[in-house]
């Protein structure tokens, strides 16, 4: 399967990223398969902290992503 180099690079898919394709009613599903967060006690809290290294883990502008999409509607 190819998937286009803007969305690749939108999405932080790197050579050996992990992907799970999922089927269901609507179409096909790709999602990258993330490790999940550990559980870190902060004072009385609880705080999810990422388990991935900073360095693996995509940068995502969510204002850029968000104005992308309002201005996909004409």
């Amino acid at each position: 399967m190819v998937i286009p180099a803007t969305v690749r690079d939108r999405a932080g898919l790197t050579p050996g990223t992990e992907l799970e394709i999922t089927l269901d009613d609507t179409g096909i599903r790709i999602e990258r398969v993330a490790a999940g967060p550990r559980l870190v006690k902060v004072g009385r809290r609880l705080v999810a902290r990422p388990t991935a290294p900073a360095d693996s883990r995509p940068v995502l502008d969510i204002a850029s992503l968000i104005e992308d999409e309002r201005n996909r509607w004409p």
